[in-house]
């Protein structure tokens, strides 16, 4: 944990404000698929995170799948130092933790340069790269969704959103980070 422990350094008190013109206004954002983890893993890691200082976005709402990212949650990621992405076996099939990991990850390439930690929940960072298992299931899904799409326009959007989502998750698996497989 010694990414979080730096992140606690550069949240303390004493600490300089950042160099850049970004203000952040949250230390970590946390992002993970609440009907896999809410009430458990994630719930404790909060709890963590809080305990150590650390000011973090835990988006504690259902949003529906489909739906866009809401502007809040767009900011959050913005302005947020680090996010850790709780990535569980059931993450993928939800749109909205596939849209939210594309912005961290464009959030990491950007001058911001946020950490990512990728936290592997009981899932395999080979089969988040190679899209097998629940993941390679969750994007079966998603491609028979934008097959069934009869308008030509919102096919072809599906069909780059997929892409995107597709090399989001094989940079995510290829990011050193922690395996979380205790029950």
């Amino acid at each position: 944990m010694a990414i979080l422990s730096e992140i606690v350094e550069e949240a303390s008190p004493s600490s300089s404000p950042p160099t850049n013109d970004r203000i952040d206004e949250y230390d970590v954002f946390l992002s993970f698929r609440g009907a896999d983890t809410r009430l458990g893993f994630t719930n404790h890691l909060h709890t963590a995170l809080k305990e150590a200082s650390l000011v973090t976005f835990y988006d504690d709402e259902e949003i529906q799948t489909g739906e866009s990212l809401k502007p809040e949650i767009e900011n959050a990621i913005i302005a947020s130092r680090a996010s850790i992405v709780v990535l569980s076996e059931d993450y993928a099939s939800s749109t909205w933790c596939l849209d939210e990991l594309v912005l961290i990850l464009k959030q990491k390439r950007r001058e911001s340069k946020q950490i990512v930690i990728p936290i592997f929940y009981h899932v395999e960072p080979a089969d988040i790269r190679k899209q097998q298992g629940s993941f390679g299931k969750a994007m079966k899904k998603h491609r028979l969704e934008m097959e069934a799409k009869t308008n030509v326009e919102e096919k072809s959007l599906w069909a780059e959103k997929i892409e995107i989502w597709r090399e989001a998750l094989i940079e995510v698996s290829n990011l050193k980070g922690l395996n979380a497989r205790g029950r």
